[in-house]
C-alpha cells in the first residue's frame, strides 16, 4: 500500500494506492486502512476494477450494512443504491446540500462508500467539510454554550410526502421513496464525541437538523445558521474530483458532504453502500 495526501491545504482525504480491493484483505492491512480513514475522514482508492459482489465484500470488512430508508436499492444487490443520472435528466442533483448521511437515525451510519463507474468529463465533484476541525476552532465561549445542547434531526425536508423529492415535477432516474415516516424526529447531541478518536465534532447539518431542543425557533435557527456558516469555511473543505473505477469511503461522524452538479448532458453512475454505526451517546 502507498498513502498520499491529495490536498495538503485540507486535513481531509487520504489516497490509498497499490492495493487490490477485490480480494479479502489481511487484518494488518484493514487496521492500517481504518486508522488512516478515521484520521483523515475520507479514504480514496483509485483504479479499482470491482464487480458489485466484490464491492460488497470489501465493504463488509468495515462493518454490517446500514439501512437505506428512503432510497430504493438494486433488486439483485439489496444493499447497494444506484446513484444514476442520465444525460437528458432535468431533476435536481441528488445530495446537493450539506448533510451527514441519515443523521436522523438512532445509530447513523459510520461510513458511506461510493464506487464510480461512469464519470462525466466536467462537474460532479463531491465536497467534504471537517466537522472536528470546525469544532476545535470555536471560541471557548461558544464551546461552553453548546456543550450540553441536543438537536432534533428529521428526514422531512427531503423525504416527507410534502418534501422536496415528493413535490419535484421532473422525472428522476434514481429511485427514491417518500413517506410519512420521514416526519419522525431523533435527538442527538450537538457536540458528538467520536468513539474511535475521542475528538469532539459538530454533529449537525442543514438538511436533517431541524431544531435545537429547548430553544425557540428563532434562537435555534440563528445559532444553527451561525454554526453552519462556520463549518463550511474553505479551510475545512476537501474537494474530491472523481475518476471511473474509484472507490471512496467517508466517516459520517467527522465529516459532512454535498454533491455538486455541473454535468448536464452527461451520464453519471456511482454505487452507494452505507455501513452501520453506533448510538451517539
Amino acid at each position: 500500500m502507498h498513502f498520499k495526501i491529495p490536498d495538503r491545504s485540507s486535513n481531509l482525504g487520504i489516497e490509498i494506492e497499490k492495493i487490490n480491493l477485490s480480494r479479502a484483505l489481511p487484518q494488518s492491512e484493514l487496521t492500517n486502512i481504518r486508522n488512516y480513514w478515521v484520521k483523515y475522514g475520507v479514504a480514496i482508492f483509485p483504479n479499482q476494477d470491482l464487480s458489485l459482489q466484490e464491492y460488497e465484500n470489501f465493504s463488509q470488512q468495515f462493518g454490517s450494512f446500514g439501512e437505506e430508508p428512503f432510497l430504493i436499492p438494486m433488486k439483485e444487490h439489496p444493499h447497494i443504491v444506484k446513484l444514476h443520472r442520465k444525460p437528458d435528466e432535468e431533476a435536481a442533483y441528488f445530495g446537493g446540500a450539506w448533510h451527514s448521511d441519515w443523521s436522523f437515525q438512532s445509530a447513523p451510519p459510520s461510513a458511506t462508500m461510493l464506487y464510480s463507474k461512469i464519470i462525466p468529463p466536467t462537474g460532479g465533484d463531491t465536497l467534504f467539510a471537517n466537522t472536528a476541525d470546525a469544532y476545535d476552532d470555536l471560541t471557548s465561549e461558544t464551546k461552553e454554550k453548546i456543550k450540553n445542547l441536543r438537536c432534533l434531526h428529521s428526514a422531512k425536508l427531503p423525504y416527507a410526502k410534502d418534501g422536496v423529492y415528493a413535490t419535484e415535477n421532473k422525472k428522476r432516474t434514481m429511485k427514491i421513496h417518500t413517506s410519512d415516516e420521514a416526519n419522525k424526529t431523533m435527538s442527538h447531541p450537538l457536540v458528538r464525541i467520536h468513539k474511535e478518536t475521542g475528538r469532539k465534532t459538530l454533529f449537525i447539518n442543514p438538511v436533517y437538523t431541524i431544531k435545537i431542543k429547548g430553544f425557540t425557533k428563532e434562537d435555534s435557527d440563528s445559532l444553527l445558521f451561525e454554526l453552519f456558516i462556520h463549518m463550511a469555511q474553505e479551510k475545512y473543505l476537501y474537494r474530491h474530483k472523481w475518476e471511473p473505477n474509484m472507490l471512496i469511503m467517508w466517516d459520517n461522524r467527522t465529516v459532512m458532504h454535498m454533491a455538486e452538479g455541473g454535468y448536464d448532458g452527461h451520464e453519471r453512475l456511482l454505487h452507494r453502500i452505507t455501513i452501520a454505526g453506533d448510538q451517539t451517546e
